[in-house]
């Protein structure tokens, strides 16, 4: 798929900064230092945030001041040919200035204290440094001290997205409170300070006003129990990745989009380059140009099965000479004149997944308003199925339709969630329309007779071996790395299935109703309804592979 990106705009240069994260345990779990900016008229005014700030070019002539850590060490943990040990003194001068915690050993070795007078005299260094008048070198010489940088764990590296005119590549550290400390705020950056369990302040993120790297970092904690959990884990070797959000525009205006969001690969296909054109979020009836030959335009039926409705897409040649709808919606006049009227040139065939009533029905008026040829399979059972689907030409799985000299899609059979479930292979751009055989963020329904789990396993296996760059799902944005997303999803069905053979060996003889709150134990008791439908499925298939067997619908081991 090719994006549609511009050309590259001013990017301003991103400037080399240190944040520290400090932590504390306490009786209810680890907390975390949380300080609020001053209102400065910027992005991050008023926002809560990390002890931090940008680097000067004095901290790297203070290496000698360092205990513990040489610039070989530090640099080659963060990555770095030299001058690594720079954004530690940076990060232990700007919690200092601004927190009044400084990270210090006096010449035995231990942690400084700040309290009685040589508090109050070290506290009197922290405007004067803040001004440039001072320099932490100054500093340790007055107090014999060393800045205790092997206490300092790195984290990550985060830089700020080109569109904005104010960018940081900031390096992430994390270290524990010095004991014989108290944190108090500089009154000058900061105008507030909390020291909050990271759990509580993620729970008031909507009078909070956090950035998204303090976010992420927040969401990371909740993971640990103690300090010492969470430093062990912050300090074990890995591959640090560089983090640079992207950045997006919706209803609540431009946004920073992070990996775990599901506008993430969308987002970095249509706007490559960061402009900030791109959405976060899919507008019913709003054409959005995926590459060349790829229009979405997504229909108004959202819904909990369809998240923020069925995507119908039109495909077309390079040229614009022709195009094939590829699962025309529910049958919705306003959607099927949208798709007619947004196609660049006539739409000569109607292409469909499957027969549910949310992808299938608006074939017959769009057939109607367009003479397009309709193609896909008939369904083979009748409930849940739209009855109105009649296929001119029923396609099989191999089959190709070359839209243009440029643009082939070929047909692949994919049942499991519809036994006539087909995806379309855009030969091209290697991007498979998977109807529901894959959806974003949330697994399908197999809902037998027509769900069978063991042919829908099958299928996903037979996409692993594809050559495959992007999938556009009938519902929600336009994923990417297909292989990881499919073998994540096969790992996720089986274990699924290990927690059904868990239910049965725990509570057979039962009925599947009796099943469900077990073996989907993690999902909404509002949804165990639709769960159900899929837990029959995986009896069926574990009945069949000779691991179950039932009894008048009760289930129990073989």
């Amino acid at each position: 798929m090719q994006n549609t990106g511009l050309d590259t705009p001013p990017v301003s240069p991103a400037r080399p900064s240190a944040t520290l994260v400090v932590v504390r345990d306490a009786a209810g779990g680890p907390e975390v230092l949380m300080l609020r900016r001053a209102e400065r008229g910027d992005r991050a005014s008023g926002a809560w945030v990390f002890p931090g700030g940008l680097l000067d070019a004095r901290d790297r002539d203070w290496h000698c001041h360092c205990a513990g850590v040489d610039d070989a060490v530090a640099s080659a943990q963060l990555g770095m040919a030299a001058g690594g040990l720079d954004y530690h003194v940076a990060a232990i001068r700007e919690c200092f200035e601004e927190s009044g915690l400084l990270l210090a050993c006096d010449a035995n070795g231990q942690l400084v204290s700040t309290e009685g007078e040589l508090g109050r005299q070290l506290q009197a260094w922290r405007l004067p440094l803040h001004r440039g008048e001072r320099t932490m070198g100054e500093l340790c010489e007055a107090f014999g001290l060393r800045l205790a940088v092997e206490r300092l764990a790195y984290h990550t590296r985060w830089v700020t997205p080109g569109v904005r005119p104010k960018r940081w590549d900031a390096r992430f550290f994390f270290a524990e409170a010095p004991p014989s400390q108290t944190s108090a705020h500089d009154e000058v950056e900061i105008v507030e300070q909390l020291w909050l369990r990271p759990a509580d302040a993620l729970a008031r993120g909507d009078d909070m006003k956090m950035l998204t790297p303090t976010r992420t970092t927040l969401e990371t904690m909740t993971r640990f129990g103690s300090v010492a959990e969470l430093l062990d884990h912050v300090r074990t070797p890995r591959r640090t990745a560089l983090q640079v959000p992207r950045v997006a525009i919706g209803r609540h205006g431009m946004q920073p989009v992070g990996p775990a969001d599901h506008a993430w690969a969308e987002i970095g296909l249509l706007d490559p380059l960061g402009h900030g054109t791109a959405a976060y979020e899919i507008v019913p009836e709003r054409p959005v140009r995926l590459s060349l030959r790829i229009i979405r335009v997504t229909a108004p039926n959202p819904g909990v099965m369809t998240g923020p409705g069925t995507n119908s897409y039109l495909v077309g040649a390079a040229d614009g000479s022709a195009w094939a709808a590829i699962d025309p919606g529910p049958d919705d006049e306003v959607h099927l004149d949208r798709l007619v009227a947004t196609a660049p040139g006539p739409i000569r065939w109607i292409l469909v997944t499957h027969t549910h009533i949310d992808h299938s029905p608006g074939a017959v008026r769009l057939k109607a308003k367009t003479g397009a040829e309709v193609l896909g399979q008939f369904a083979r059972h009748r409930a849940n199925q739209d009855q109105s689907f009649a296929p001119d030409r029923e396609l099989q799985g191999g089959d190709g339709l070359e839209i243009g000299p440029d643009t082939t899609l070929r047909a692949i059979h994919t049942p499991g969630h519809a036994s006539n479930h087909l995806c379309f292979l855009l030969e091209q751009e290697k991007t498979l329309f998977t109807g529901d055989h894959l959806m974003q963020g949330s697994t399908v329904v197999i809902n037998p007779p027509d769900g069978d789990m063991g042919a829908y396993l099958r299928s996903l296996r037979e996409l692993m071996e594809m050559d495959l760059d992007w999938l556009t799902p009938g519902h929600g944005f336009v994923m990417d790395r297909p292989r990881e997303r499919i073998a994540a999803l096969i790992e996720h069905r089986l274990k699924r299935e290990a927690k059904v053979v868990d239910a049965v060996r725990a509570l057979g003889p039962a009925d599947a109703a009796t099943l469900v709150p077990k073996a989907y134990d993690d999902t909404p008791t509002h949804l165990h309804g639709w769960a159900q439908r899929s837990l029959t499925a995986h009896l069926f298939k574990l009945r069949d592979d000779g691991k179950v067997r039932e009894e008048e619908g009760r289930w129990s081991m073989a």
